[in-house]
């Protein structure tokens, strides 16, 4: 039977929207591994001891600029690209260096920024990081499986093309043509001014070795065309790549103020447990809670990284399910996140349909229809899939780019309380049928 919304429950929700209105109105922005992030993290950490819980804190190191957080550094390096068109028109071997640096500087969006991976974290300033997460034992100390709910403590870097999308807050398709005609106007010019130093690159150096296509192509009228071309098309594409530059917003004080993203997800993740904590007779038998908050998700998932790293083979994450929660601010908007798409990662099919089958018993309607792929970036649950864990995310969030999301906008103000009671219910709702499923093997 579903737990459904009453008085107690209520009051856990106003609790996890004050914890939300504390972090971005108190603590404020909290970047990756800044000393915003720390300050949320150990508040999160002294909320749980206020509950008798001991707080854990395992850190790691990050890379904050590796991931999406260096995403300007393209646009630099397409600015620097453009000026130096006009020195491989005479210096023919500059192509050669204008390629391999552009072929880097792909290679870095393909697997750092878009795949996630750690593996040009160790050429960029490293902070440190940190996890912090509590256990909840039944009763009787005996468990046979986990819940583990999570939220990360961090929020992003401030986009300038969305927040500036703010005075079209109420026509949105003109906001996303304006964010996105910028940015991806940018992406054209840079991969055009790699492109064109790949394919020069080919033609003199074929040249170089006598190639025969190399030769034609040489001395044919679109070689000549191109060269044309080019003695004008750097304005255009440093312009554009100026739009990359300005995506991230390097000023640490604009950054997100992380109230739906994702404060709402600490905030919720603790209100569960302390709801346990206070109504041990609630507790599902044989089961023990565990609260997580995650650091530098917005750096690459870095921090569920780090857990499942470190816990993949102990007993926390043993016969364990995780519903990572990110996002519950939107009240049209409630839906289970199952897949990330740019990871290649399916979440877990049995915690979809408990997720669908409590949105119906709440009588929940979304515009998205409850349930959405990541189309872009990542969250906390590939790691935790990845490492063997039952997990999906759960989020309330427009999942077209808004104004609010990743900018200093992201404010308690937008959203009400009550949406994030609405959260609180769901994953009672949710943390019931795990139980019944336990119950049931």
């Amino acid at each position: 039977m579903a737990i459904m919304a009453t008085e107690t429950t209520q009051k856990y929700g106003q609790e996890a929207y004050d914890l939300v209105c504390y972090a971005a109105n108190e603590i404020g922005s909290r970047l990756p591994g800044s000393d915003g992030e720390k300050a949320y993290a150990a508040y999160m950490g002294g909320k749980l001891k206020e509950i008798g819980i001991e707080p854990v804190k395992e850190e790691f190191a990050v890379s904050p600029r590796a991931s999406i957080g260096g995403l300007p550094y393209i646009g630099w390096l397409g600015i620097v690209l453009s000026a130096l068109v006009y020195l491989a028109i005479g210096i023919p071997s500059v192509w050669f260096g204008m390629a391999l640096s552009g072929l880097a500087g792909v290679a870095w969006l393909i697997f750092s920024m878009f795949l996630y991976k750690p593996w040009f974290d160790m050429f960029f300033k490293q902070e440190i990081s940190q996890n912090v997460y509590g256990q909840l034992l039944p009763p009787d100390g005996k468990y046979k499986y986990t819940v583990i709910l999570s939220g990360h403590t961090d929020t992003s870097w401030n986009w300038r093309h969305s927040e500036h999308a703010y005075k079209y807050k109420d026509k949105p398709i003109l906001g996303i043509l304006a964010t996105y005609g910028k940015v991806g106007f940018g992406a054209v010019c840079f991969f055009f001014l790699v492109g064109a130093a790949v394919v020069m690159s080919a033609i003199y150096l074929g040249d170089y070795l006598d190639a025969p296509f190399a030769v034609a192509l040489k001395a044919g009228a679109a070689f000549k065309a191109f060269r044309g071309v080019m003695l004008f098309a750097p304005f255009v594409t440093a312009i554009g790549c100026s739009f990359i530059v300005m995506w991230n917003d390097s000023n640490p004080r604009n950054a997100s103020r992380g109230a739906m993203d994702n404060a709402t997800g600490c905030a919720l993740s603790y209100e569960v447990i302390k709801y346990f904590r206070e109504h041990p007779e609630k507790m599902p038998p044989n089961c023990r809670i565990v609260d997580l908050n995650c650091g530098s998700e917005e750096a690459g998932l870095r921090g569920s990284m780090a857990f499942a790293r470190e816990h993949k083979h102990d007993d926390l994450l043993q016969n364990a399910w995780h519903i990572n929660i990110d996002s519950v601010a939107d009240a049209d908007y409630f839906e289970v996140v199952i897949k990330d798409d740019w990871q290649f990662t399916r979440f877990d099919k049995d915690l979809e349909q408990m997720f669908k089958d409590t949105f119906k018993e709440l009588k929940i309607e979304s515009k998205s229809g409850g349930c959405i792929h990541n189309p872009v970036g990542g969250c906390d649950s590939t790691p935790m899939t990845r490492a063997g864990v039952k997990s999906v995310t759960f989020a309330a969030q427009n999942p077209m780019l808004t104004y609010y999301y990743h900018t200093w906008r992201d404010m308690p103000e937008r959203f009400s309380a009550e949406t994030v009671g609405t959260g609180f219910d769901v994953l009672l709702g949710v943390i019931d049928k795990i139980s019944a499923f336990e119950q049931n093997k």
